[in-house]
């Protein structure tokens, strides 16, 4: 029987639920229909994977290695375990993606304790981290040996590169190694104005989870060793952790077709600025309230909670919390501003019922 691919969805629906929820940029799409075709060698030795590393080196240095996975959370277990002994801790903010959005895969897979610090903003500090830096030498108390923090927060805030360099210093002066979690580190990048270099390895981050899917990538993201001395086995522990892709080009040629030129960052200024099209209408409107500076493609809000039910009928979004009426509002690359200004009269409308 033959059957016909289709489409199931009308193309001109867009929400604000997550940047997830957006398609693949067409010049990625023609990036991995460029590496189609022929023969490549397997699980990584192959000519794109092999480009992806001088493209890495132009934006990280000559000693940045990456490492191609399937996605975040892979990436995440992956970056972590390197860097860990089995006894071994990581902290981070309670808010963290890894503490709350990974379905314990760091600890149940990865076979590492998280020890989680509440923040104000999602952002860790060097008093913060002294929370759960301590017990080195006690054998009952998993321990510390990795600061994880995520650029730009899971609550849409951006760590300045004088904010990590100092976390940096005040964890490696405590024999730690620090882990950057940058699912949206490109968003980060375009809110700072300035190169991911100078919020990575020049303040003395160790290794970092790039993503590619939140900004254009139809899958894929990588492990980037920034620091070869802080890692062991990375292509053994890739593997061992199910993330080695076998046709590992066409992870490769999508964080290629981002990264060569400018794509990744036309894209995150791009969802940057609707966030901020987005919280400037919404300040205009009695009885919502912002809760966070809006300094990437985020945009969280606290509303009354019966206006948010019949909102998501219009407009898919998630709440925060739902007991207390918060909602998280993203933005993606191929968010329009007619996207945001017919959220913003929705809004208006039911907030007037």
């Amino acid at each position: 029987m033959r059957t016909d691919a289709r489409r199931h969805h009308d193309p001109q629906v867009r929400g604000f639920a997550s940047d997830n929820y957006a398609g693949a940029h067409p010049e990625v799409l023609a990036a991995i229909a460029l590496a189609n075709g022929g023969h490549q060698v397997a699980y990584g030795e192959d000519d794109y994977t092999g480009h992806l590393q001088r493209v890495m080196h132009s934006h990280f240095g000559p000693t940045a290695e990456a490492f191609p996975v399937f996605n975040g959370t892979g990436a995440n277990v992956v970056a972590l375990q390197a860097l860990t002994d089995r006894w071994g801790a990581v902290i981070c903010a309670e808010s963290a993606h890894i503490n709350v959005d990974e379905g314990g895969a760091p600890e149940r897979m990865g076979g590492l304790k998280l020890l989680t610090v509440p923040t104000p903003d999602g952002k860790l500090t060097p008093e913060l981290i002294d929370r759960q830096a301590y017990g080195w030498d006690d054998e009952h108390r998993a321990m510390p040996q990795v600061v994880s923090i995520t650029q730009n927060t899971e609550l849409g805030t951006v760590y300045t590169p004088d904010e990590i360099r100092a976390i940096c210093d005040h964890a490696h002066e405590r024999g730690m190694k620090v882990h950057l979690d940058g699912a949206r580190i490109a968003n980060a990048a375009a809110s700072l104005d300035a190169p991911m270099r100078t919020f990575t390895n020049t303040v003395g981050v160790d290794v970092l989870s790039f993503g590619g899917t939140k900004n254009g990538a139809l899958f894929g993201e990588a492990v980037v060793v920034l620091n070869p001395d802080a890692v062991r086995a990375m292509k053994h522990l890739r593997k061992l952790s199910m993330q080695l892709a076998s046709k590992m080009r066409f992870v490769s040629v999508q964080l290629e077709a981002l990264l060569a030129k400018d794509l990744w960052l036309r894209n995150a200024r791009h969802a940057n600025a609707m966030a901020q099209r987005l919280a400037e209408g919404v300040r205009a409107i009695d009885g919502v309230e912002i809760l966070y500076p809006v300094q990437a493609n985020a945009v969280f809000a606290r509303l009354p909670h019966a206006v948010s039910e019949r909102l998501q009928k219009r407009f898919r979004f998630y709440f925060w919390d739902e007991t207390a009426g918060d909602v998280r509002w993203m933005c993606a690359f191929d968010t329009r501003e007619d996207d945001v200004d017919a959220f913003l009269q929705a809004l208006k409308e039911e907030m007037a019922r």
